[in-house]
C-alpha cells in the first residue's frame, strides 16, 4: 500500500501534467481512481474528527472523574461498585461495537469509528487497572504494586487475546513487565501469593507462552519484539541469581548468560511454533513471518555486545580456584544448575532449533549449515570458550581484550562488504558506524594525548565523509547498471 505522502505528491503532480497538456483528463482520471487521489480530503476531515472526538471525551472524562473524587468518600460502596463496573463495560461495549458493527471503506481502510472504537477498547484496558487498584481499595485489600500490575497485565492479556488488538496486547506486555521489575526484589517474600511467586520465578517460560502466541494471533512484529525483550530481560535476572546460588562455576554461567539469548534467537524457527501450537503451517513467506526479524535482533545483540566486551574493564581480574578443585565440584554444582527449569527449557529449545536449521543440499542430498549459520556459531563460540577460560580457568584480561577488537573489526568488515555487494545502504553505514566508534572508544577509553584524540576525530570525520560520498555514488552506478539490464535484454543476450 503506497504511503499518503506520496498520493498526495502525486496529485500535486498529477494536476501540473494535466495542466502542462502532458496527460490528458481521461489519463488523470484513471491516476485518481487508481491511486485514491480525491480522498484526501475525506480522510482529513476523519482524522480531524477522531482529535475532536478524542479531545472532547478526554475533558469530559476527566471532568466525571474530577466530580466523582470530589465526592468519592460520601458515595455509598455499592454505588461505588455498579459506577466502576458501568464505566468498563459502558466504554468497552462501545469501543466493540464501533470496531466490529462499523463497515470497512470499499478500499480496505478502516474508517474513524473503527479507529475510535480501538481508542476506546484500549481506554477499556486502561480502566480495568484503575478499576482493580480502586476496589481494592474499597474492600481494603492488603498487596503491592507489583501484585496489582501483575493481575492489571494478566487481565489485559485476555482481553488481547480475545481482541486480537496490537495496541492491548503491548500494553499487556508492558504492564506484566513493570510488574516483574517492581516485585523482583521481592522474590523470597513470605506473604507473596504461590501464583504470582511462581509466575516471579519462572518469567522467562511464562513470558514465551504468554506472549509468543499472541504475536502470532495478532500478526504483530511489536508484541513480537517485546516478547523476545520480556524472555530474554527475565532469562537474565534468572541467570543472575543462579550465578549467585552456583558461585562454583561462574564461567559456566557467564557464559550461559552471554550466548543463550542470541543463539536461541538466531535459531528461530516459526514452524516449530506452528507445530506446537498445533495450528496448520501457512506456506510461502508467510510461513516464517517472525524469523527475520529474530535473526535481526539477534544480529543486533551480538553487535552491542562484542562491543561492549572490546572494553578493557569488562575484564576485571578475578582469580578463580584450580581446575583440579573446579574438576571435584563439577558433578555437585553443573548438574543442579543446568536442571533448573528456566535454563533446562530455553536450553532444550535453542538445541532443536539448531538442530533444524541445517539444510539439505540439492545435489548430495546432505543436510549443511548456511556460511551465515556457521559464522553466528564461531561468535558465539569465541564469546562462550572467552568468558569461561576468563571466569573459571585462568584471568586472560588482555587477550581477551584484543580477541574482541578483533572480532568487532572482523564483524564490521563483512557488515560493510555485504552493503557494499548488495548496495545495503543501512548494513554499510551501520559498518561505518561501527568502526567509527571502536576507534573513538579505544581512544577515549585508554589514557591517550589530547593531540592523538583530536587527531582521530577529524581522520574518523574525513573518512566518513569521502567514504559515504563514495558510496552514494556507487549506489547510484549500481541502480543505474541494474536499470539498464532489464529483463527483456537479458532474454536477447540469452
Amino acid at each position: 500500500m503506497v504511503s499518503d505522502k506520496f498520493r498526495r505528491q502525486l496529485r500535486h503532480e498529477a494536476e501540473q501534467w494535466q495542466d502542462d497538456g502532458i496527460i490528458s483528463a481521461d489519463q488523470y482520471q484513471q491516476l485518481a481512481k487508481r491511486y485514491e487521489l480525491h480522498e484526501f480530503d475525506v480522510a482529513a476531515r476523519d482524522r480531524f474528527i477522531v482529535v475532536l472526538l478524542g479531545l472532547g471525551s478526554l475533558l469530559l472524562g476527566l471532568g466525571i472523574i474530577t466530580f466523582v473524587a470530589a465526592n468519592w468518600q460520601a458515595i455509598p460502596r455499592l454505588a461505588k461498585l455498579l459506577l466502576l463496573m458501568s464505566l468498563f463495560v459502558g466504554v468497552n461495549a462501545s469501543g466493540f461495537y464501533l470496531w466490529k458493527r462499523v463497515p470497512n471503506l470499499p478500499n480496505g481502510r478502516e474508517r474513524w469509528q473503527q479507529r475510535l472504537g480501538q481508542g476506546l477498547l484500549l481506554l477499556g484496558a486502561l480502566i480495568l487497572g484503575a478499576n482493580m487498584a480502586l476496589m481494592s481499595q474499597m474492600y481494603h485489600l492488603s498487596g503491592s504494586a507489583y501484585e496489582l500490575c501483575l493481575a492489571w497485565g494478566l487481565g489485559v492479556l485476555i482481553m488481547a487475546y480475545s481482541l486480537q488488538l496490537t495496541s492491548i496486547g503491548v500494553l499487556s506486555i508492558v504492564v506484566t513487565g513493570i510488574g516483574y521489575w517492581l516485585g523482583i526484589q521481592e522474590l523470597t517474600a513470605t506473604g507473596m501469593l504461590p501464583a504470582l511467586s511462581l509466575l516471579m520465578q519462572y518469567m522467562p517460560i511464562a513470558a514465551g507462552i504468554m506472549f509468543l502466541p499472541l504475536a502470532y494471533w495478532c500478526r504483530s512484529r511489536a508484541i513480537f519484539v517485546l516478547g523476545a525483550i520480556a524472555i530474554f530481560s527475565s532469562f537474565e535476572v534468572v541467570i543472575t541469581d543462579l550465578g549467585r546460588l552456583f558461585s562454583d562455576a561462574p564461567g559456566g554461567v557467564v557464559a550461559i548468560a552471554l550466548t543463550l539469548p542470541p543463539a536461541f534467537l538466531w535459531s528461530y524457527d516459526d514452524t516449530l511454533w506452528f507445530q506446537l501450537l498445533k495450528r496448520p503451517l501457512p506456506q510461502g513467506d508467510q510461513a516464517r513471518p517472525f524469523q527475520p526479524l529474530a535473526r535481526g535482533l539477534a544480529l543486533l545483540y551480538l553487535i552491542v555486545l562484542i562491543y561492549v566486551l572490546s572494553f578493557h574493564q569488562v575484564w576485571f581480574d578475578y582469580t578463580p580456584d584450580s581446575p583440579l578443585a573446579q574438576g571435584s565440584r563439577l558433578w555437585s554444582t553443573g548438574l543442579p544448575l543446568l536442571l533448573n527449569l528456566n535454563l533446562l527449557v530455553l536450553v532444550g529449545l535453542t538445541v532443536v532449533q539448531w538442530g533444524r536449521l541445517p539444510r539439505r543440499n540439492r545435489w548430495t542430498k546432505k543436510r549443511r549449515f548456511e556460511q551465515t549459520d556457521l559464522a553466528v556459531l564461531a561468535l558465539l563460540g569465541v564469546v562462550a570458550v572467552v568468558a569461561f577460560w576468563h571466569w573459571s580457568v585462568f584471568p586472560i584480561q588482555a587477550i581477551a581484550t584484543i580477541a574482541f577488537n578483533v572480532v568487532l573489526f572482523l564483524l564490521a568488515a563483512v557488515l560493510m562488504r555485504e552493503g557494499l555487494a548488495g548496495g545495503y545502504r543501512r548494513l554499510f553505514w551501520s559498518s561505518m558506524v561501527l568502526l567509527a566508534l571502536q576507534i573513538l572508544s579505544r581512544m577515549l577509553e585508554y589514557n591517550t594525548g589530547l593531540l592523538l584524540k583530536s587527531l582521530a576525530f577529524v581522520l574518523c570525520g574525513v573518512v566518513v565523509i569521502v567514504v559515504g560520498l563514495w558510496f552514494e555514488r556507487y549506489v547510484r552506478t549500481l541502480n543505474s547498471s541494474a536499470t539498464l539490464v532489464s529483463p527483456s535484454s537479458q532474454e536477447d543476450l540469452s
